[in-house]
C-alpha cells in the first residue's frame, strides 16, 4: 500500500513543521494508555516517541517499520539523536535540552519505535488523520516531564544525618525502580558528593559534569579531580570502576571510591581481584556526606538543618547547570 502524504525529506532531516494541536480526549486516552502499559517516563523514551512521531507525521501512515529505520548493524534508529529531537520541540516553541543523547543510546530506543509505528498503523484512520496532533501530545508529555515534582528534604528533629541522606537515596531508588528510565540513584549520589565537596573545600575549584558524561570523554581521571586523587562515585564498584582505579595507579593518582553502604563488600572484592585492595580508599557515600556535614556545623543540634540545607541548594545549583532534568532537584519542606 502506498504511503500517503510521502515526502522527500530524509528521515533526519531537521525542517520545522506547523505545530500540531492536542488531540480529543478519547485519542489521548488512548495514547496515555499505551505509554503506560509500555513505561516511557524517561527522557530518551518520550524524545525517541516524539521522533517516531515526526518520521509518521513526514513519511504518511501506514508506515513500513522495517524500512530505513535503523543504523548500520540494527543497533539504533538512523537519525536520531538530539538535534532532531530539538528542532521538534522548537517547533512549539521549547528551547530546553531533553535528553542530551536524544534518545538515541536509550535502552530499549529500537524495541519502542518499532513498537510504536506498529501502534500507529493498527490504529489506521485515526491515526493518519490526527498524527499532527498525535506528535502534540508527546511533546506535550516533554513539557510535563520538565515540570515534574523533585524530590523531597525531609528533615525531622531528632533524626539523624545520615537518615535523611538515605530518605533521598531512597526516594531515588523508588523513582527508578518505577522504570522511569534514568538512573536517578547514581546521578543524585554523583551531585551529592560534589555539592558536599564544594562546601568541604571552599578553596578547591570543583568540576562538575552531568551524570551520563563519561570520564574519559571529559578527560578526568574519576567523577571528580581534586588534589592527585581521583574520586570515583558509583553505585555499581564492579570490574569496569577498578580498571579505572588501576589507570589512576598507573599515572600516578590515587583512587578513591565512593559507593554506598551495601555495595562496600562488592568494592573490596574486586579490587581484591585485581590486586590492588590496598591501593585504594573504599568509603561508604552517606558517611563521607555526612560526616563534612557535622564538622560544618560545628555537631551542634541547631546548625544540623541549615548545613543540609545549605548541601542542598548547592546539590540544586548543579543540577541546574549539569542536568536536564529537573526532576532530580530536591525541595525543602
Amino acid at each position: 500500500m502506498a504511503r500517503s502524504r510521502r515526502t522527500s525529506l530524509a528521515i533526519g532531516e531537521a525542517t520545522s513543521m506547523v505545530r500540531g494541536t492536542l488531540p480529543d480526549s478519547s485519542l489521548a486516552d488512548v495514547l496515555l494508555t499505551y505509554k503506560r502499559t509500555h513505561g516511557l517516563n524517561g527522557k530518551g523514551q518520550i524524545a525517541t516517541m516524539i521522533y517516531a512521531s515526526r518520521l509518521a507525521r513526514r513519511e504518511g501512515l501506514p508506515f513500513n517499520v522495517e524500512r530505513g529505520i535503523t543504523t548500520e548493524g540494527e543497533g539504533q534508529v538512523k537519525g536520531l539523536g538530539k538535534a532532531p529531537v530539538q528542532s521538534i520541540l522548537s517547533d512549539y516553541g521549547i528551547g530546553r535540552v531533553l535528553a542530551e543523547e536524544g534518545g538515541r543510546t536509550s535502552r530499549g530506543s529500537l524495541g519502542n519505535i518499532r513498537a510504536y509505528l506498529n501502534f500507529l498503523n493498527e490504529l489506521g484512520a485515526t491515526a493518519s488523520d490526527n498524527i499532527a496532533s498525535i506528535e502534540a501530545w508527546w511533546v506535550e508529555q516533554a513539557k510535563q516531564f520538565f515540570n515534574a515534582k523533585p524530590f523531597v528534604l525531609r528533615f525531622e528533629a531528632g533524626k539523624s544525618l545520615r537518615a535523611v541522606i538515605r530518605d533521598l537515596l531512597s526516594q531515588a531508588k523508588k523513582r527508578q525502580d518505577e522504570g522511569a528510565g534514568t538512573m536517578f540513584v547514581g546521578a543524585m549520589l554523583q551531585h551529592l558528593v560534589g555539592a558536599k565537596l564544594e562546601l568541604a573545600l571552599p578553596n578547591e575549584t570543583i568540576e562538575h559534569n552531568g551524570f551520563s558524561v563519561a570520564d574519559a570523554a571529559a578527560g578526568r581521571g574519576g567523577d571528580f579531580d581534586i588534589g592527585n586523587s581521583a574520586l570515583h562515585v558509583t553505585t555499581s564498584p564492579g570490574e569496569a570502576v577498578i580498571r579505572k582505579c588501576a589507570a589512576n595507579l598507573a599515572a600516578g593518582r590515587h583512587p578513591v571510591i565512593i559507593t554506598l553502604h551495601e555495595m562496600l563488600p562488592a568494592a573490596d572484592v574486586f579490587a581484591g581481584a585485581a590486586g590492588i585492595a590496598d591501593k585504594l580508599d573504599v568509603l561508604d557515600a552517606e558517611q563521607f556526606i555526612v560526616t563534612n556535614l557535622h564538622e560544618l556545623g560545628g555537631f551542634r543540634s541547631d546548625k544540623r538543618r541549615v548545613t543540609v540545607e545549605a548541601l542542598v541548594d548547592r546539590y540544586n545549583a548543579i543540577v541546574e547547570a549539569q542536568e536536564t532534568d529537573p526532576s532530580l532537584k530536591i525541595s525543602h519542606v
